[in-house]
């Protein structure tokens, strides 16, 4: 490496990045810790340890706190450990709303028309309609908000400052997308469909859209691409969209319109609120932090990039050198599959392999698993990283930066302390 380069610290997650760790300083961080950092040695040059704060019961992965990130419109998300379930349960899912969930809701006299200028002409079906004329389906889907991990970035980006849980896997029960444009008709020209559903704006405007977003026909197309009515078997409940919402798995999760009433099928890409600007969209080259980009420079986010999350032990676990260390999680890779996770016990100097899951349809997310030893007592890191079907690894540090901190899938890391 360069002295030039030198210069330049790498930016982890976890990092503080207006201060930079010295070596001089880590007998006082090893203070501030309560135990020595056992690889301080392959510390990467200015990383930051995460901080070490004891949780109640930290083993025993049980905290029924979900984190509220705004309440207007509402929208929560789930600490890691409570994504422990390989299905996740109502509960622990996250919330992502952008106006007013709607109330009174009939699902007897529930409509879905499909129209646009590229159908044959337009239909509309009740509930009962989708269920009793289509084949219902049932898959394990994941979810992942857009912006999940952007409180990672520096500088911040604006919106929600997610950290790891705004993710699930849930099994959805619908009827395929594909099945009901088949029967309105399609004509050859079109190349994307978009949603309209029954929210409504914070201002209360009823005349105003609050968000309509869409998928290209290839998505649409696909066997998992549903309009769902059940979420684990059940009725889903009223955040999550009931009685109807659009699932697109492995996409934004803002592709999956919820309380859906509307879809239009368009000769061009869908140009409804939240399409444009930089909503749901990314740079299409590599930027400065902070910097301006203009709009035409930006492309939309469609399958989402590699991932994976520890989700036992908590973060601040506490246990005896004598035991083996059981941690386990989650990966995904939006529209890939995983074929690899690996943990790091000292800083990402060296990995270790874990057992592996393969999903149980295309777009659920995997799990894995591994026991790990610590050969001395003191502050550890566990850092866990994925691999997708075409070799590419999360990085470990931050990836490129962005105006609305999109598609952060670094490592996810965790503390931990060895008595």
């Amino acid at each position: 490496m360069s002295d030039k380069n030198q210069h330049h610290s790498i930016v982890f997650r976890g990092l503080n990045r207006r201060f930079f760790l010295k070596r001089s300083t880590l007998s006082a961080m090893a203070v501030a810790l309560g135990a020595p950092i056992v690889h301080a040695a392959k510390l990467p040059a200015g990383y930051l340890p995460l901080p070490f704060t004891v949780q109640n019961n930290p083993m025993d992965g049980k905290d029924e706190a979900m984190i509220i990130r705004g309440d207007r419109p509402w929208n929560v998300e789930a600490p890691p450990h409570l994504l422990d379930e390989e299905v996740t349960t109502f509960p622990n899912i996250f919330i992502r709303n952008n106006g007013r969930t709607p109330q009174n809701i009939n699902a007897g006299e529930w409509t879905l028309t499909v129209g646009g200028e590229s159908v044959n002409a337009e239909k509309t079906y009740s509930l009962a309609d989708l269920k009793q004329k289509f084949q219902p389906l049932t898959y394990q889907l994941t979810l992942e908000c857009g912006g999940n991990g952007r409180a990672g970035y520096y500088p911040p980006a604006s919106g929600n400052q997610w950290e790891e849980g705004a993710v699930y896997c849930a099994e959805w029960t619908g009827v395929r997308l594909r099945d009901l444009l088949d029967d309105v008709g399609i004509k050859n020209d079109a190349v994307y469909v978009g949603y309209y559903g029954k929210d409504t704006h914070l201002s209360g405007d009823p005349n105003k859209v609050v968000i309509s977003r869409g998928i290209p026909m290839e998505k649409a197309q696909q066997d998992e691409t549903l309009l769902a009515w059940a979420m684990n078997g059940e009725d889903m409940s009223l955040e999550h969209g009931y009685p109807l919402r659009l699932v697109c798995g492995g996409w934004p999760a803002s592709a999956s319109g919820k309380w859906v009433d509307k879809l239009v099928v368009r000769n061009q890409v869908h140009d409804g609120p939240k399409m444009g600007g930089n909503s749901y969209r990314v740079p299409e080259y590599p930027v400065a932090p902070g910097e301006e980009v203009p709009e035409e420079d930006f492309k939309i986010i469609e399958s989402m990039p590699v991932k994976s999350l520890i989700t036992y032990p908590r973060s601040g676990a506490m246990f005896d050198k004598s035991r083996k260390l059981e941690v386990r999680g989650h990966a995904w890779a939006g529209e890939r599959s995983v074929t690899k996770v690996e943990v790091s016990t000292d800083f990402g100097a060296t990995w270790q392999n874990c057992s592996l899951n393969k999903p149980v349809n295309r777009l659920a997310w995997q799990h894995w698993s591994t026991e790990l030893e610590f050969p001395l007592t003191g502050y550890y890191e566990v850092w866990a990283k994925a691999t997708d079907d075409q070799g590419i690894a999360q990085p470990m540090v931050i990836p490129g930066w962005n105006p609305k901190g999109y598609l952060n899938n670094a490592c996810h890391r965790i503390a931990v302390k060895v008595r």
